[in-house]
């Protein structure tokens, strides 16, 4: 008989992530927001049962924050039983988001979830119909970081076993987007003689490796703009002649990016016509956040933003999609080459301009609201900024700037 598993390989479900920077949305459409994360939870367990796989893999942070929110718990708690009803086993470690020591309350999971409690890298033994069928390895992080290479400590055990899959939360060594956590080269793995590496921590899915398969398969739902697109999981097949990887989508709403043309708008209704039509031709049964581009704008344009007309507008256009089955929401707009500035050209100068952009590029936002921040009463009502908003207010704060000074005599 030809021995073969299958598995759903997933990775940073963030659950219950809060979301701040969209509060200001529509309540109806926020709500949803907020309640992503678990909508595409119940995706997985769905994908899972219906494929009828032999397990269920995630590699690390499962929770958004170390001190984990009840109702994330409780809800991640019932996805498992609902799991094991189907005999389904969940092998799970946790990461540089939900580390061990940082939960107080740790959640109990039912007996089909199989846990790796600390940062030694151990193993269990998948068995089906009597037949040990796989080894599975790997660790949590204890604390918020690992800065070691961990590959050395991933050993094989029981080499009569005929597939042996590795769980590891972390980032090759040369990654310069992300915060570097238990680093690995990618040479450190594939000399290893392991069917399967199940990567976390990035939330970008890529192969890295196809034999052995060296697998991120992002996370499960985007949470800001540089999470667009499609998100979800892998169905994994593993059989003596290789392995099949499936990629399946599970994301209950979809941050991407709108494109629209400013040119040739010399007046508000025919850039509203032209936005209209954008989001018009978006094609998609999954509700949509979007982040506005208008292009090759004008001195017009920019003094329409900054008197409120363009989000007066915008709130009109959201008016009208923002109450379909499957929404879309323009939640965040940029104006870009306004007044056909090359704004590049004008920080390489040796003039005031110059020095502004230089200035404005290099200054640390968070700084300048330190202050406000430290306000007992200021604080409640201001969120943490995020990537995105500290560099929209940058940016925007750059382009007012060059507007207003070269409004009066230029350079």
């Amino acid at each position: 008989m030809t021995k073969q598993i299958s598995f759903i390989h997933t990775a940073d479900l963030h659950l219950d992530s809060p979301f701040t920077g969209l509060s200001y949305i529509p309540e109806h459409i926020f709500q949803k927001v907020r309640d992503s994360t678990f909508s595409a939870l119940n995706r997985l367990v769905q994908t899972a049962i219906s494929k009828e796989v032999d397990f269920v893999l995630i590699t690390g942070d499962l929770f958004d924050n170390e001190k984990q929110n009840l109702k994330a718990q409780i809800r991640l708690r019932r996805a498992f039983e609902e799991l094991r009803r189907h005999r389904i086993n969940v092998y799970l470690s946790y990461g540089n988001h939900d580390f061990v020591k940082g939960n107080v309350h740790p959640v109990e999971f039912p007996d089909n979830v199989f846990v790796f409690q600390d940062e030694n890298v151990t193993s269990f033994t998948f068995e089906k119909n009597g037949q040990q069928l796989a080894s599975i390895y790997g660790f949590s992080y204890v604390n918020r970081a690992v800065t070691a290479n961990k590959t050395s400590e991933y050993q094989l055990s029981g080499k009569h076993i005929p597939f042996h899959i590795a769980m590891l939360h972390g980032s090759l060594s040369s990654n310069t987007e992300h915060d570097v956590y238990a680093p690995f080269q990618l040479s450190d793995l594939s000399e290893k003689e392991y069917d399967y590496w199940a990567l976390g921590h990035i939330h970008k899915r890529e192969i890295l490796k196809e034999s052995p398969a060296v697998v991120y398969p992002g996370n499960i739902q985007g949470r800001n703009r540089k999470e667009s697109g499609e998100k979800g999981c892998y169905h994994v097949e593993l059989t003596a002649s290789g392995t099949a990887l499936t990629f399946i989508p599970l994301q209950s709403i979809q941050f991407n990016e709108l494109d629209v043309d400013a040119a040739n708008c010399p007046d508000l209704h025919q850039l509203e016509k032209k936005i209209q039509q954008g989001i018009s031709s978006i094609t998609s049964d999954i509700p949509q956040l979007l982040y506005l581009n208008l292009k090759n704008g004008f001195k017009e344009i920019s003094q329409w933003g900054h008197d409120g007309f363009i989000q007066d507008m915008l709130e009109m256009i959201n008016e009208t999609f923002a109450h379909q089955a499957n929404w879309k929401l323009i939640y965040r707009y940029k104006l870009e080459q306004i007044d056909s500035t090359d704004n590049a050209r004008l920080a390489e100068g040796h003039h005031f301009v110059g020095e502004l952009i230089r200035h404005i590029d290099h200054s640390d936002i968070q700084s300048h609201l330190s202050d406000l921040y430290r306000n007992r009463l200021a604080r409640k009502y201001m969120p943490p900024l995020t990537e995105d908003d500290e560099s929209d207010i940058k940016q925007r704060a750059k382009q007012l700037l060059i507007d207003e000074l070269l409004r009066y005599g230029g350079e």
